[in-house]
């Protein structure tokens, strides 16, 4: 059960970072960097977002190898 759950938060994690990616580099984030030089607040929260449950979900697949 707990490797099925890892999996998933490993998918999830991934998935966050690539939709973060996309929404660092749209339109809305083009304008928001010209005029504070940085990306939209909702780009930033699902980079780190994304990163954060890949990482528990990678740590959680590892550190639970042998378990059915």
């Amino acid at each position: 059960m707990n490797k099925g759950i890892s999996a998933a938060l490993l998918v999830v994690g991934i998935l966050l970072t690539i939709w973060g990616f996309s929404a660092s580099e749209s339109f809305s984030s083009d304008v928001s960097r010209f005029f504070t030089g940085s990306p939209t607040d909702k780009a930033i929260w699902l980079l780190v977002g994304g990163v954060v449950v890949a990482i528990v979900g990678l740590f959680n697949l590892l550190r639970f190898p042998r378990e059915n």
